[in-house]
């Protein structure tokens, strides 16, 4: 673009964004016409030369700080609990996409499974640094949203981030084919590069159809038997119980994913939820070792402050 042209779309900016000046004002003041003015609006946009980020407003840190004292956690981030789920979600996922820039390094291995909450915080993280970034679990589709093949297609994208994807689906149908998926060369590399994470990126389910993406795909007498089990939370299709200890069943042995032994090793793990129904799973997930960073909303803090010790 020619120089007078780019200072014009720097003025015209200016004019609209910093000076509040309709797109009219802005085409009469300067004798262009408003297609031009979109135009030119448009393409600082596309060009970096303006930046637009849209902020949720942000919970006191002190309550975070002194709850994750109380739960021995590293720290817990605590965003505002929207009008229904859907806003709670988008609340979490700017906190979470804060979370993630501020933690991951360049040169770093980051682990990432899939949730909706994940997903919709990769649309505020922007760039991360050079990296590489390691799909977790295998694909599952959920109505109205991605999976984490397109998740990881996202990272893919991003400038200097090498990706490492599990071209499975996280549940399938019997444990030999689950252990034959592992076997393959692409998939056990992606999965044992999960063994030496700098940090992980996870989401913590409450065991019940409404709050676990695996639940509902499951029969009923898997559903009954790991709830007998013991298991009172999901993470990447694995199950623990109230002490953060895995629930081993039928269940386990035909996710294609990361282990919770993985997770534990893991120099960091930020792991969201929300709702109050997930806060003992958050709790054991502190506790057993799975998670040691929490990106919660309100709903799920309030909850974990009566549960705490």
């Amino acid at each position: 673009m020619p120089q007078n042209d780019t200072n014009l779309m720097v003025e015209v900016s200016t004019d609209y964004y910093l000076d509040g000046k309709s797109k009219v004002d802005i085409a009469r003041d300067r004798g262009i016409s408003r297609f031009q003015v979109a135009r030119l609006l448009a393409l600082a946009r596309e060009q970096g030369v303006v930046r637009i980020e849209i902020t949720a407003p942000r919970a006191d840190g002190e309550r975070g700080a002194h709850l994750a004292a109380r739960l021995g956690a590293r720290e817990i981030l605590v965003a505002p609990s929207g009008a229904d789920p859907v806003a709670t979600r988008e609340n979490v996922a700017v906190e979470l996409a804060r979370a993630v820039r501020e933690h991951i390094a360049e040169g770093m291995t980051v682990g990432v499974s899939w949730s909706r909450t994940v997903e919709a915080a990769v649309r505020h993280i922007g760039q991360l640094p050079h990296c590489d970034v390691v799909q977790l679990v295998g694909a599952l589709p959920v109505e109205g949203s991605g999976n984490s093949l397109a998740l990881i297609s996202t990272f893919a994208q991003m400038p200097g981030v090498r990706t490492w994807p599990v071209w499975s689906p996280l549940l399938v149908a019997d444990a030999a084919t689950a252990a034959g998926l592992r076997r393959q060369p692409e998939i056990a590399d992606a999965l044992a590069r999960a063994d030496h994470l700098d940090v992980a990126v996870v989401a913590i389910g409450h065991w019940s159809e409404r709050s676990s993406t695996v639940f509902p795909q499951i029969s009923a007498e898997e559903q009954r038997a790991a709830t007998a089990a013991g298991a009172i939370a999901e993470c990447s299709g694995r199950l623990f119980d109230a002490a953060g200890r895995p629930v081993r069943t039928s269940l386990d042995e035909r996710v294609v994913g990361v282990t919770l032994e993985q997770l534990a090793a893991t120099p960091r793990v930020i792991a969201i939820g929300y709702g109050s129904a997930v806060a003992p799973g958050l709790l054991a997930a502190v506790g057993g070792g799975v998670a040691d960073t929490l990106v919660v909303d309100d709903a799920a803090a309030t909850a974990l402050e009566a549960l705490a010790p």
